[in-house]
């Protein structure tokens, strides 16, 4: 499992304007293909580079949703254009909360099926620079406290590492980052917890520095970057909310409406892939591409984000 999020870059469209680069937009816009008055979704809003250009292609008469589980990021995208926020040609909505529920969100907003709903599942610059979550190993960041959760409803991983057994943490590091050197590393944080706790980002970063051999990862990427990511993910229950999303999806999008799907991560494509692939079996819906489809190397130039992006869509029948 070597694909590994990327840190996003400044974009600015026309409307809504967000530091934040979306990933592969003229391909989600053409797989998408939301057109004026239709309703579409953006369960993973983030900083709100899709959402402005989907805003757009819905104007006028159209409907948009926007879920982000990180309140700060939903605050920040009305706060950088309120006109677009309150944009009257379009009835507009903004969550704080999870796209895995879906069909709460939309009884409680009185909301029917969308034609369409995206979700970007990476992970921005947005949510680790000042989050105060630890969610960076960054040197920056050292002393933020280890929670590395987008809201106060899940147990931070600071509690996790104490609860869980070595074993069971080897597991989630192998598991969820790919990290051969699992093992070491869960040796490592359990004697630093006997000593007196990882409460910090910054003392887990230094754990797994310290546990790893010089020179490990030949300077590709921080050595601590796997293992960041699997306890992101796993704190978070990502996978089981990507799972759960394909349950209610006859309930969420309307016939003859698509589903675009974003992955950074080699398990999250896998459970993408075979969820479309067995809808497409069973007659639920119809594959739009037959392979993911992956940034062009002039994309990934101007935006390195992009690099272990593929996206998957689907057509409801």
């Amino acid at each position: 499992m070597s694909n590994l999020d990327e840190p996003d870059g400044l974009y600015k469209h026309d409307g809504l304007t967000a530091m934040h680069t979306p990933v592969l937009l003229k391909e989600v816009l053409d797989l998408l293909d939301p057109h004026s008055g239709d309703f579409m979704i953006d369960g993973t809003m983030d900083g709100g580079g899709h959402a402005a250009a989907i805003m757009e292609k819905v104007a006028p008469n159209g409907t948009f949703l926007g879920i982000d589980l990180d309140k700060r990021l939903i605050e920040k995208v009305k706060e950088k254009d309120p006109s677009r926020a309150q944009d009257d040609r379009i009835e507009t909505h903004f969550i704080c909360g999870n796209y895995a529920d879906l069909p709460e969100i939309l009884k409680k907003e009185n909301l029917g099926k969308a034609d369409g709903l995206l979700l970007d599942l990476g992970f921005s610059s947005e949510q680790t620079e000042g989050s105060g979550r630890g969610f960076s190993f960054k040197a920056e960041h050292a002393e933020e406290p280890l929670l590395m959760t987008y809201d106060d409803s899940r147990i931070p991983v600071s509690e996790i590492l104490r609860g869980v057994t070595e074993e069971k943490l080897a597991d989630i590091i192998f598991e969820f980052g790919g990290e051969r050197m699992s093992r070491r590393i869960a040796k490592a944080i359990k004697e630093r917890n006997r000593r007196g706790g990882v409460k910090t980002a910054g003392e887990l970063a230094d754990t797994v520095h310290a546990a790893l051999p010089k020179g490990y990862e030949r300077g590709r990427i921080d050595p601590a970057t796997r293992t960041f990511q699997a306890l992101r993910i796993y704190a978070n229950g990502e996978l089981e909310n990507l799972v759960s999303v394909f349950k209610n999806i006859g309930t969420v999008v309307n016939p003859g409406g698509r589903v675009a799907i974003i992955s950074f991560h080699s398990l999250e494509d896998r459970i993408v892939k075979q969820a479309f692939q067995n809808m497409a079996k069973t007659g639920e819906a119809k594959l739009l591409v037959k392979k993911p489809i992956t940034a062009s190397a002039s994309e990934i130039r101007e935006n390195p984000r992009s690099r272990s992006a593929k996206l998957r869509a689907i057509k409801i029948t």
